[in-house]
């Protein structure tokens, strides 16, 4: 993990916030909020469905939550998200958000004007029309052609990716690309198609940037670290290993 100040303060090593969760997917925004502070971050703030946010806090007392009336993610919910992304270093958008007309609408206002470090995962992904700026994407093979149009290979991710645009393609070998290079990262397995891999991925993703890691640099490092807990997992378990037990292995990945 990142080093830091002997004399530094809690919230100085990056604060995450992640909007996300719906009725349906409640554990897909704590995973990721876990995996940022497994990554180093201090604080990680979950913005959800009130719902979604009670049974956070009883999975976890290191996360917080801002409870958001409704069950799903609306317009009215705005403001308040506007105001959290104030004090945050960087934003997750998507685990485990739900894909209502109402949801999409609301994400795409918040890409378009949250202007610091954004993670754009999952469901948050199905909801854009064009790719904001300063993000990280983390696509897998169908939300790439959804969001893109057209099938991924190496040159069309390194054509559509930029500097402050990038992309990290979640496939059996990795790819992550800026628009001038893309690298390669050949860890993993199969096990780790299991639900929750890439709410964790998205994750880690956000505390490293959080901490101050250029976006390319933490995508990475990112998809190395999860796939490489997930070799360490494989080895324990075969495929029978769960999202969850990634996250006791992120500080031992070097």
């Amino acid at each position: 993990m990142l080093e830091r100040k002997h004399d530094s303060h809690k919230g100085q090593n990056g604060r995450v916030l992640i909007v996300g969760g719906s009725d349906d997917y409640v554990g897909a925004p704590a995973l990721a909020g876990l995996a940022a502070l497994r990554a180093g971050a201090d604080l990680v703030t979950i913005a959800c469905p009130e719902r979604v946010a009670f049974a956070i806090n009883s999975l976890s007392p290191d996360l917080i939550t801002s409870k958001l009336r409704g069950t799903v993610l609306s317009p009215s919910h705005y403001p308040k998200v506007m105001k959290l992304a104030e004090n945050a270093d960087c934003i997750v958008m998507g685990p485990g958000l739900g894909t209502s007309v109402k949801t999409k609408d609301t994400v795409k206002k918040f890409c378009d004007k949250i202007n610091k470090p954004k993670v754009i995962d999952a469901d948050a992904l199905k909801a854009l029309e064009k790719v904001p700026k300063n993000c990280v994407l983390t696509p897998h093979t169908k939300e790439f052609e959804l969001l893109f149009k057209v099938k991924p290979t190496r040159q069309k991710i390194q054509e559509l990716a930029k500097k402050d645009q990038i992309i990290l393609l979640k496939e059996p070998i990795d790819l992550i690309s800026d628009g001038i290079e893309v690298r390669k990262n050949p860890t993993g397995n199969a096990g780790m198609t299991v639900g929750g891999t890439g709410d964790i991925l998205a994750g880690i993703t956000a505390g490293l940037i959080a901490q101050g890691m250029p976006l390319f640099d933490a995508a990475t490092m990112a998809a190395n670290i999860n796939g490489r807990a997930g070799d360490m997992l494989y080895q324990k378990y075969g495929y029978s290993f769960i999202a969850s037990d990634l996250l006791g292995l992120i500080p031992y990945v070097d």
